[in-house]
């Protein structure tokens, strides 16, 4: 497989280290992949508002004057497949990678086997990314990536998705249950969700990053912190 990776680091050292760890897994698992490295997150959004075709962000958070907290915020405003990895320091800023929806935390010094692992799941997201579901509403053909879906809810004899655009159509929440992969998890007899999606969950219900809250059925919390906890 093909991968444009960026590389963003205040550092030289640190930047050059991870570039290179980066070539080395392309080449023992037989990718291709183009890396651009930055010395900082405005640079990078700079060259990104021109070229917003990365598939893997390795992003060092403590930077100048934009951290890379604040740099993921800005990418994932129109972009929900890029996979991002927070290199850190410190591991205080774990719980803000809820928000942008972070694939994982490497801490300094990045251990070898560490990183391919993470790049390794990355990859396998992305592949799954690459599959689009296809809905008849309307008149009208609408395509949808699955990694675009953050829930879909059943109501009767119809269920709408929840994507970039809400998607109504006529089909059982089971039928598209099973054109789903394992980020997805049924909550209940009505609603799928997509676990990457999730930024907190409470006895009572289930909040995703855009805000939007999905009702808990009784019994259920323990269920859907297994399959987080278990994720890929």
């Amino acid at each position: 497989m093909n991968y444009k990776i960026a590389v963003c680091d205040d550092l030289d050292a640190d930047r050059q280290l991870i570039a290179d760890m980066v070539k080395h897994w392309a080449a023992d698992a037989g990718h291709t992949v183009r890396i651009s490295s930055f010395a900082s997150a405005e640079s990078f959004l700079f060259h990104y508002s021109e070229k917003n075709d990365y598939d893997i962000l390795l992003l060092d958070i403590e930077m100048g004057t934009m951290d890379g907290v604040t740099m993921a915020k800005q990418v994932r405003k129109d972009n929900h497949s890029v996979q991002i990895v927070f290199i850190t320091g410190y591991s205080d800023y774990i719980s803000e990678g809820y928000e942008v929806e972070a694939l994982h935390y490497l801490i300094k010094p990045v251990k070898t086997e560490k990183l391919y692992a993470v790049l390794n799941r990355a990859a396998a997201r992305l592949s799954k990314n690459e599959k689009i579901l296809h809905f008849e509403t309307g008149g009208e053909m609408i395509r949808i990536p699955v990694c675009q879906i953050r829930y879909a809810e059943v109501f009767g004899n119809y269920v709408t998705v929840h994507a970039c655009a809400d998607v109504t159509v006529k089909m059982t929440l089971g039928s598209l249950e099973r054109e789903l992969d394992d980020r997805f998890f049924r909550v209940g007899r009505s609603v799928i969700v997509n676990l990457t999606q999730i930024s907190r969950v409470t006895k009572s219900e289930i909040r995703l990053s855009d805000g939007a809250s999905i009702p808990l059925p009784r019994g259920a919390y323990e269920s859907i912190n297994r399959a987080i906890i278990n994720m890929e």
